[in-house]
């Protein structure tokens, strides 16, 4: 169900990139870069909490792929995904924000 989810997310804001033209995903290099902190970081963080008890997740809403440090492969989509998902959203509102208040730089 997670990874449906996760799946759902990219399918609603795909048009940002199609149709607005966010360009997020015609710039990998650039993705990578933002995404490589907030995955390691969190993933490392998941693991400790994992570790420590702190939480879990529920097997029946995963698929029991499990990363080191026992983070469900679901985790790793939700690091991926969420932000990708945020920076479609800040790109298309910074390419469309020049049309909606009349201007044509995007300062």
């Amino acid at each position: 169900q997670y990874l449906l989810l996760m799946a759902a997310c990219i399918v609603v804001t795909l048009p940002l990139e199609l149709v607005l033209g966010a360009r997020v995903y015609r710039r990998p290099g650039r993705l990578a870069a933002v995404l490589a902190p907030i995955v390691v970081v969190y993933l490392a963080w998941d693991a400790v909490a994992i570790e420590r008890g702190h939480w879990g997740f529920a097997e029946q809403y995963t698929t029991g792929w499990m990363l080191p440090g026992a983070v469900p492969v679901e985790e790793l989509a939700f690091l991926v995904v969420i932000p990708t998902c945020a920076l479609l959203t800040f790109e298309a509102v910074q390419a469309l924000w020049p049309r909606l208040v009349g201007r044509n730089d995007r300062a």
